[in-house]
């Protein structure tokens, strides 16, 4: 269904895409050094189902109206920056509260969740899928949506797969971090300010990667 040169062509672009720091990225790195390796992998499940919401919708046409319509696009946006900094605003206030079983506090499925809100409202991800992924759609070779989706998880997964790296990494200096209250207190206040200003720069800002 996919033509083999057009599809390597498009899997080197989406790894040099996945592996470039953006919001995503950057929203599991805060995870991870908040709560541990923990819930920086369930964030990045939640990103991925984010993600895989987005190629979806993109598929079935309904990006379409995010890009056509600037109000509906501010409006995802607006929602997502702010639900970013509200996440970054609790994670400051409950600095002094003890992790529990490097979860940090939260549930496994707060912190997926958390990351399925965070993706879904980052319209900017939904117009990339909706400008990137048709460049390599052929309708000569049928199924569209089919091909679409294909693309769409290959995409996601490999973006997802950069996020777990990045978990694995900045997981291992939490754990490092819990061995001194002091610094743990300080890391987390340092990641709820580092949240919120990810949410600004969203609310401000484009990004090439979602």
């Amino acid at each position: 269904m996919l033509d083999i040169t057009s599809f390597a062509v498009f899997l080197a672009a989406a790894f040099v895409l996945a592996v470039t720091p953006g919001p995503g990225i950057f929203y599991v790195l805060a995870r991870s050094l908040a709560g541990g390796w923990r819930e920086g992998a369930l964030s990045s499940v939640g990103t991925f189902i984010g993600g895989f919401v987005h190629v979806v919708a993109a598929a079935a046409g309904i990006s379409a109206v995010l890009a056509a319509s600037a109000v509906a696009f501010a409006v995802v946006k607006y929602a997502g920056a702010a639900y970013l900094v509200c996440l970054g605003i609790r994670m400051v206030m409950t600095r002094n509260v003890a992790p529990v079983a490097d979860g940090a506090g939260e549930s496994g499925g707060n912190s997926v969740w958390q990351g399925v809100w965070t993706e879904v409202l980052n319209p900017k991800t939904a117009i990339f899928f909706l400008a990137f992924i048709p460049q390599f759609v052929s309708p000569a070779r049928g199924r569209v949506f089919v091909q679409f989706v294909l693309l769409g998880t290959t995409s996601v997964v490999l973006n997802t797969m950069a996020d777990l790296t990045v978990a694995m990494f900045a997981g291992a200096i939490s754990d490092r971090l819990r061995a001194n209250p002091r610094l743990q207190v300080r890391q987390r206040v340092a990641s709820g300010v580092g949240m919120i200003g990810l949410g600004v720069f969203v609310g401000c800002s484009g990004s090439s990667r979602p």
